[in-house]
């Protein structure tokens, strides 16, 4: 009972921050709000005037392209890499510390460190060609048709270790007399895995969802890092355009609009999970 009491003010605050934050946003992206703001109602007209700007449109494909890539290349080379130290290897405690370690760092160092290994003056492009293939290009930060995948490299790079020890968790969750009687059938490892222990580690799977969706709609500090949003607008995303909104351009009934429209596109992806969640045991 005293730790319910004990509670009550982190709820409260977590109420009047999260819910009445959001409320408060949605309520002013009808509003003709600028610099401070006001209640000037202009109905949907901020979100017509969203959905018609280019640089809105291009921040949306570019989420759509950096989400789909990131979604699944973190699924696919996160279970390969646990399925591979799940095998009890040598030196496991170090090749998860070092695979982990990037996790670690904040997206700005991470940003900063792959626009240098990028950058086709000093970093992977230059070292190519110093070793005698001087007709390699590899600049994606300076190409605006595949700048979108140079950011998904440092993105794969900095949460694939997270993604590896989440399922590592699921796969050391799997009951071992499995493995046993597969061998003992002799059931090939690849049809154990596929038809047997992905369909056991749906839960982590779905929480693992969950977490790598949430940060590619949130994916922002990336983008400012390395490209801050060129060349032009070719990497702009829309916490990016957001930002800009509602601080340098002073428009906040175009920044609240557009946070409203990130609000429902993480609410497509958290209200599916809690009703496969909490849905589904409450009816077992």
């Amino acid at each position: 009972m005293t730790a319910k009491v004990a509670g009550i003010p982190m709820i409260l605050c977590a109420l009047g921050v999260f819910v009445g934050g959001t409320i408060w946003t949605i309520v002013y992206s009808f509003t003709n709000s600028k610099l401070l703001p006001k209640t000037q109602w202009v109905g949907f007209e901020q979100y017509e005037r969203l959905w018609g700007e280019n640089r809105w449109l291009t921040s949306i494909e570019n989420l759509a392209i950096y989400g789909a890539c990131s979604l699944i290349l973190s699924f696919v080379i996160g279970f390969v890499l646990a399925a591979l130290m799940d095998q009890k290897i040598r030196f496991e405690n170090t090749f998860r510390t070092v695979m982990l370690y990037p996790f670690a760092l904040s997206f700005i160092v991470t940003g900063l460190v792959w626009q240098w290994i990028l950058n086709p003056e000093f970093g992977v492009q230059s070292i190519v060609r110093a070793l005698g293939w001087t007709g390699f290009t590899f600049d994606p930060l300076y190409n605006a048709d595949i700048v979108i995948y140079g950011i998904l490299i440092a993105g794969l790079w900095q949460g694939t270790g997270f993604i590896m020890v989440l399922m590592l968790a699921g796969l050391r969750g799997i009951d071992q007399e499995i493995w046993k009687a597969s061998r003992v059938d002799g059931i090939p490892m690849w049809k154990t895995y596929l038809f047997i222990v992905i369909p056991m580690m749906r839960p982590v799977f779905i929480t693992t969802l969950v977490i790598i969706a949430s940060g590619i709609v949130r994916v922002f500090d990336l983008v400012v890092a390395q490209t801050s949003g060129g060349p032009g607008i070719a990497s702009e995303v829309p916490a990016k355009y957001v930002y800009d909104k509602m601080f340098l351009s002073q428009n906040l009934g175009q920044g609240f609009a557009a946070s409203t429209m990130m609000l429902i596109t993480v609410a497509i992806v958290i209200i599916p999970w809690a009703y496969l969640e909490f849905g589904g045991k409450k009816r077992g």
